[in-house]
């Protein structure tokens, strides 16, 4: 049997498990959820910066941040509706506070860094945590939840709704929230709930 317990701080969760290991003699084992390392988007990067020398070319360029060789490891790189192309790094906690809102060096350009926070989310069934490749759900239009692909929706915008929200609804009845926009709005409460629970999981 696994208990899950949540604490306000990293000292009240060392303090508590080292409590529950002391007083419970091997009959209970406390060990802390192990959380991810957090994630960076450096934006607009120039066509010679690249995954494998990126963190090298960091290091070199901006020797005034005090990086540290190892600490980041770069993930992939995409390119924007704009024909931006950012990177996406994986950092340590301390090298999140080094980089994080500043402007680094990289080839001749000056490029800014901000977290990286995205809800996975499924092009098949409209719902997170998932891809289409992966998905055993049901067909779902993200603007109107109907069973029908998002190119054949002719649902008016007065009439969207949002998947997730109306699964949400359906089990939480005395708290409901509200339904009347598509999966893919940014203000939707189930999108905003998945990033908190993403930045909760998160070594900040």
């Amino acid at each position: 049997m696994r208990v899950l317990i949540e604490t306000n701080s990293k000292e009240e969760l060392e303090a508590l498990g080292k409590d529950i290991n002391a007083k419970c003699e091997g009959k209970l084992e406390a060990t802390a959820h192990k959380l991810k390392n957090p994630r960076l988007v450096i934006i607009n990067i120039p066509e010679e910066i690249s995954i494998g020398n990126v963190e090298d070319t960091l290091l070199a360029q901006n020797k005034d941040v005090n990086l540290k060789q190892g600490n980041m490891k770069a993930k992939f790189s995409y390119e924007t509706r704009k024909h931006n192309r950012n990177l996406v790094l994986e950092v340590s906690a301390q090298t999140r506070k080094l980089l994080l809102h500043k402007k680094v060096k990289l080839g001749w350009q000056i490029c800014k860094i901000e977290d990286y926070v995205v809800a996975t989310r499924c092009y098949k069934c409209s719902r997170f945590n998932h891809r289409a490749r992966d998905c055993r759900g049901e067909k779902t239009c993200p603007l109107c939840a109907e069973s029908h692909k998002l190119k054949e929706c002719t649902t008016n915008p007065q009439e969207y709704k949002c998947i997730n929200c109306m699964t949400y609804n359906k089990h939480n009845q005395k708290n409901t929230i509200c339904v009347n926009h598509t999966s893919l709005d940014k203000n939707c409460p189930s999108l905003h709930a998945i990033l908190e629970k993403h930045r909760k999981n998160t070594d900040y």
